[in-house]
């Protein structure tokens, strides 16, 4: 049995079969703020973790909704948020670059934003207030890991290619999450000397980390999208199904812990 089938027969065994019908709610928070789409089991009643999901820097695109909806398949409540507001979502790299930078300069809208997410991941009917976790991909991972700097109320963030460096690094003791972070090893986009402060930081700030470097492999891994455009526009993104099926593995047992 090669690789890559025993990676898709552990993956089968970690994420419950959906029981009932996946909801898909989308929900207008205010002109500001913007919006969100909620997944759930309808037939799941037990309190189980509820995730909180933020797009790469494309914006809030299919494959972000398919990876919330995933997470409802396996049994959990999620939560698909739009950081940028308006329903932004770009083809090009450019677009994506201006969407992304706008809304870091704005950081008190994304927080806001990733709070109202959360309260709305609180209405889902079987969510466990104390198993809320938020996920990221590129953009989104970046901005997982800064609501975990912030002491945001969550039990676990999971960083997918995202950015680790920071300006405003965590203090001893706020951050309250375990720290979930898988990188491409060769990802100029968060090269290795990022990696090693941000391992610094996590072991200065107090923090539980598990971290995932998978060699030969560069940003968008996760994303099966990611080979077409990154040969598109000549940047390092590709697709990679095993640094795929491991992080997501690694992603479900932080989840059933």
């Amino acid at each position: 049995m090669n690789m890559n089938r025993i990676l898709s027969l552990c993956m089968l065994l970690l994420a419950a079969p959906a029981l009932g019908e996946i909801v898909e709610k989308k929900v207008d928070f205010n002109n500001e703020l913007g919006s969100a789409v909620l997944y759930y089991d309808d037939a799941i009643e037990a309190p189980s973790p509820g995730v909180v999901v933020v797009h790469e820097w494309w914006g809030m695109d299919d494959y972000t909704r398919s990876r919330a909806k995933q997470l409802a398949e396996a049994g959990y409540s999620a939560v698909a948020v739009d950081m940028y507001g308006h329903g932004k979502v770009a083809q090009h790299p450019g677009d994506a670059k201006a969407f992304m930078n706008a809304a870091l300069e704005n950081p008190e809208s994304m927080n806001a934003r990733f709070d109202a997410a959360l309260s709305l991941l609180g209405s889902a009917p079987n969510v466990d207030p104390a198993r809320r976790y938020a996920i990221g991909y590129c953009f989104g991972g970046a901005v997982v890991l800064n609501q975990a700097r912030r002491g945001a109320d969550l039990a676990g963030v999971a960083s997918f290619h995202g950015s680790l460096g920071t300006d405003k690094p965590a203090a001893p003791g706020v951050i309250k999450a375990r720290i979930l972070v898988a990188t491409g090893a060769d990802d100029p986009m968060v090269p290795a000397r990022q990696v090693g402060d941000f391992v610094v930081e996590m072991s200065d700030a107090g923090a539980e980390l598990q971290l995932l470097s998978f060699p030969g492999v560069v940003h968008g891994f996760t994303n099966p999208a990611a080979t077409a455009k990154g040969e598109e526009f000549d940047m390092p993104l590709a697709y990679d199904e095993r640094a795929d099926a491991i992080s997501w593995q690694a992603l479900m047992q932080m989840l059933a812990r």
